[in-house]
C-alpha cells in the first residue's frame, strides 16, 4: 500500500470533523459485530519485554474499548509457532525475537489476552494463519517446528514456507494444533484469515505434482482439486472445534473477492483482481452454505470508486451472496481516511461506508484493520466511533444455528455497598448443558419512570463477564432502575432482573 501524504490526511480529517456534525442520528444497533484484529506478524511486538508488551496491548484494549469494539481477534500463530505456551509448536519469533525462546519474565500472551478482554466486556478469537509454516523475513526456525522435522510436509514459494494443502496428514496436525488450543483456553473464537493456497506470483507454479498424482481422487482439474483439499479441511476444521466446544465460533475471513464477471459472469461481482475461488482456491461461498464457518469477514480494504474494485460493489455483493451466515465486513482504516468521499469531497470515506452499511440487510458488523491504526485514531477514525457510530455498547449477534434458547435470569440481584463502594452484584444462574451456561452479563439504566426497554440498546450501560457492577453513586438524591440479563456462551440472552436504586 502506498503512504498516505500526511497533509492530505491531515485535512480530510480537520474537514471530516466538520461533516460527522451535521450528521443526523441514527438509533444504535443492538447487535453488531464490532472488531478490531491485533497483529503481530507487523513485527509491532519486537524488541518489547514483557511488561512493555502488557503495557501496549492494555492501552490498546483501553482506547478500543471507548471507541466500542467488542471483540478482538488476536494473532496467536503466524507461522506454525505460537503466541502461547505450546507443546506442539514453538514459540513465535514475533514474539521473543528468536523461534523457540520463551518470554522472559515469563508469561502466556493468549491466556493473558482471554483475561484482559473478559475484563473489558469484550470477546477474544484467536487468530491462526493455518498453512504458512515461514514468512518472508524469518531466517531461522526451531528444532521442533514441524517444517524442522517433516520438511517434506512443507514446499517452497516466494521465499515462504507453506504446509501442502494436499496432504491429509497437514489438515489433522492443523486441526490438532487447533483442538489444543480451543480446549486450554476460554476463548470466544476460533478465526483464520486468507491464507490457504500462496498468493499466486507470475511465472512461480505451485510445487504439488506429487500429491495431485497420489491424491487426486479422480479430479480431472487441479483448480477443482486444490479447492476439494481446502474444502475438506474447511470442514474438518470446523468439526474439530465443535467437537471439544460447540460454542466457540469459527470466523473466516477471506480476500474481498469471490469471482470477478469475467471468470462467472452469472455469480462473480463487476471487479478485477486476485479471486478467492480461482486464484487461491478457496471456494468460501460453499462454506458459507454448508454452514462449515459460523461468520464470514471479507476483507474489502479498498475504497469506494476504485476502479478494479470497488467497495460499494463488493459490500452489496456479499450482501447478496454470503447471507447463510453472520456477515461482518472487513474495513481498512488507513484507506477509509486516506481517500475523500466521492460524493462529498469535503469528508474521508467513513461516513459513506457506514451509510452503505446500514443499507445492507444481511451485514452484521466490522472489523478493523488493524487495531492499532485505530488506537492512533487515523483520520479521527477512533473518535468518531465513540462519540457516534459505536458510542452505546452492543451485544454479539445472535447465531441460532448454534443454539437459539434463552439462559435462565441471573439471581439474587442487590443493591450493596463494600470497602470499594456501592454496586450492583448477583449470582450465575445454573445451567446443565453448554446451551444453557451463562458466562457474562449486560446491565441496563433506566430513569425513573421511564419504560423498561431492553430493545433500546442507549440504555446499556455495561456488558461484562463478572458479577458485580459499580453504581455512580451521587449523594443517594435521584432514582434509577437498573436491569440485569444474562447471556450465554453465543449470546443468547435472559429476561431482564430489576432493581431500583437511588444514586
Amino acid at each position: 500500500m502506498k503512504r498516505i501524504s500526511l497533509f492530505r490526511l491531515l485535512l480530510l480529517a480537520v474537514l471530516f470533523v466538520g461533516s460527522v456534525a451535521t450528521m443526523s442520528a441514527q438509533k444504535s444497533a443492538k447487535r453488531e459485530f464490532r472488531g478490531a484484529w491485533i497483529q503481530c506478524v507487523n513485527g509491532q511486538f519486537l524488541g518489547m519485554g514483557t511488561r512493555q508488551m502488557q503495557q501496549t496491548l492494555s492501552y490498546q484494549l483501553d482506547e478500543l474499548q471507548k471507541d466500542g469494539v467488542n471483540a478482538i481477534i488476536f494473532q496467536v500463530r503466524p507461522e506454525c509457532d505460537a503466541l502461547y505456551k505450546s507443546d506442539l509448536e514453538p514459540w513465535s519469533r514475533f514474539l521473543t525475537g528468536q523461534q523457540g525462546k520463551a518470554p522472559s519474565p515469563y508469561w502466556d500472551p493468549l491466556e493473558w489476552m482471554v483475561n484482559e478482554c473478559h475484563k473489558r466486556g469484550m470477546e477474544l478469537h484467536a487468530w491462526i494463519n493455518p498453512y504458512r509454516a515461514k514468512t518472508k523475513t524469518t531466517t531461522a526456525l526451531a528444532q521442533n517446528h514441524i517444517a524442522v522435522q517433516h520438511p517434506e510436509r512443507a514446499f517452497n514459494y516466494d521465499g515462504q514456507l507453506i504446509l501442502n494443502p494436499g496432504q491429509p496428514e497437514n489438515r489433522k496436525y492443523i486441526c490438532k494444533v487447533v483442538q489444543d488450543i480451543v480446549r486450554r483456553y476460554d476463548i470466544d473464537g476460533l478465526h483464520i484469515d486468507d491464507y490457504f493456497y500462496p498468493y499466486p506470483v507470475a511465472g512461480l507454479p505451485i510445487p504439488d505434482d506429487a500429491e495431485y498424482a497420489k491424491y487426486k481422487n479422480s479430479i480431472n482439474n487441479r483448480g477443482d482439486w486444490r479447492r476439494y483439499n481446502v474444502n475438506l479441511f474447511i470442514e474438518q476444521l470446523y468439526t474439530a472445534i465443535k467437537e471439544v466446544k460447540p460454542w466457540v465460533k469459527f470466523g473466516v475471513s477471506p480476500f474481498g473477492i469471490y469471482r470477478n464477471q469475467r471468470s462467472d459472469p452469472k455469480n462473480g461481482s463487476a471487479t478485477n483482481g486476485l479471486q478467492n475461488y480461482d486464484d487461491l482456491y478457496a471456494d468460501v461461498l460453499l462454506w458459507v452454505n454448508k454452514g462449515w464457518i459460523d461468520y464470514c469477514v471479507p476483507q474489502i480494504y479498498w475504497e469506494i470508486g476504485n476502479k478494479a474494485a470497488d467497495y460499494k460493489t463488493l459490500i452489496t455483493w456479499w450482501n447478496r451472496y454470503a447471507k447463510n451466515r453472520p456477515l461482518f465486513i472487513g474495513e481498512d482504516v488507513e484507506r477509509t481516511v486516506k481517500y475523500p468521499d466521492p460524493q462529498n469531497p469535503n469528508s474521508h470515506q467513513l461516513p459513506a461506508k457506514h451509510r452503505l452499511h446500514q443499507q445492507m440487510n444481511h451485514v452484521n458488523g466490522t472489523v478493523l484493520w488493524y487495531a492499532k491504526a485505530v488506537v492512533d485514531n487515523m483520520g479521527n477514525y477512533g473518535s468518531v466511533l465513540r462519540t457516534s457510530y459505536w458510542k452505546t455498547p452492543a451485544l454479539p449477534p445472535l447465531m441460532p444455528f448454534l443454539d437459539d434458547k434463552s439462559p435462565k435470569a441471573a439471581k439474587k440481584v442487590k443493591a450493596r455497598w463494600s470497602a470499594e463502594g456501592y454496586h450492583l452484584t448477583w449470582k450465575k444462574p445454573s445451567g446443565r448443558k453448554w446451551g444453557d451456561q451463562v458466562n457474562r452479563y449486560v446491565v441496563y439504566r433506566f430513569e425513573k419512570g421511564e419504560r423498561i426497554d431492553l430493545n433500546n440498546a442507549e440504555k446499556i450501560v455495561a456488558v461484562t463477564y463478572d458479577t458485580r457492577y459499580k453504581l455512580p453513586y451521587n449523594g443517594g438524591h435521584k432514582g434509577y432502575t437498573y436491569v440485569v440479563t444474562a447471556l450465554d456462551r453465543v449470546g443468547n440472552e435472559s429476561k431482564g432482573v430489576k432493581r431500583k436504586v437511588k444514586l
